[in-house]
């Protein structure tokens, strides 16, 4: 079976679950910017499960063609897909599909996907080829676009001990001053984060910089301590 024709068959599975009623909560949730099939996740995963078990893995010579087919579906479950897909296969990414997971950072952005792309996806290529941190990082942090600045901001979330203090700090210096709540809601989420690991750090980093108080409060929610 071709990879057409798999994702036709994913389609056909897809429209027998179809739900009007769900979707249009769960567009509203999305603030109606994309639309839905109403599948619900746990169902959507059961689904998605058994199709990739059947899908396997995507040669790399066909994994873009594979990804955008499903990213430009109109629906927001196809790109929920595409992301389980990467995600699960992800220790198969080489470091030139770093310009596939700029297309999903870039196209039918919002948090729901640019999250998950940036802590499991691009954090990983990251960590394996840091010599892209250099490269499309410093592009994506110097960009105007938030969804690139909230993933560079973002991409150690998971790092824990691994983290690059100096980097994330200096990340957040450079995007403090974007008066936008997912730059700020997103520093202040990394910082919380890396408070698991380092609390004494980011309470001196966030007592010398000055950031917006809703850095602030999600930075501090764990150090308990902090006056």
């Amino acid at each position: 079976m071709t990879l057409e024709n798999t994702i036709a068959n994913l389609s056909e599975i897809y429209e027998l679950k179809r739900n009007p009623e769900n979707a249009i909560s769960m567009e509203q949730y999305m603030k109606n910017l994309f639309p839905f099939l109403g599948i619900r996740s746990p169902e959507r995963k059961a689904i998605t499960a058994d199709w990739l078990k059947n899908v396997g893995l995507v040669p790399h010579e066909s994994l873009t063609a594979f990804i955008k087919e499903l990213w430009d579906k109109p629906e927001r479950e196809y790109q929920y897909v595409a992301l389980d897909y990467l995600i699960k296969k992800k220790k198969y990414l080489l470091e030139t599909d770093i310009d596939l997971l700029e297309y999903t950072i870039i196209t039918k952005s919002w948090w729901d996907t640019v999250d998950l792309i940036a802590s499991h996806l691009v954090g990983e290529l990251f960590l394996k080829h840091p010599n892209l941190i250099k490269t499309y990082g410093e592009k994506w942090i110097s960009s105007d676009n938030i969804w690139l600045q909230r993933t560079m901001i973002l991409f150690q979330l998971k790092y824990k001990n691994k983290t690059d203090e100096q980097l994330l700090f200096s990340i957040i210096q450079r995007t403090s001053h974007i008066n936008e709540f997912f730059i700020q809601k997103a520093i202040g989420w990394s910082l919380r984060e890396y408070s698991k690991t380092n609390p004494e750090a980011v309470a001196q980093f966030i007592e010398v910089n000055e950031l917006s108080n809703l850095a602030k409060r999600e930075g501090l929610k764990y150090i308990v301590n902090y006056s």
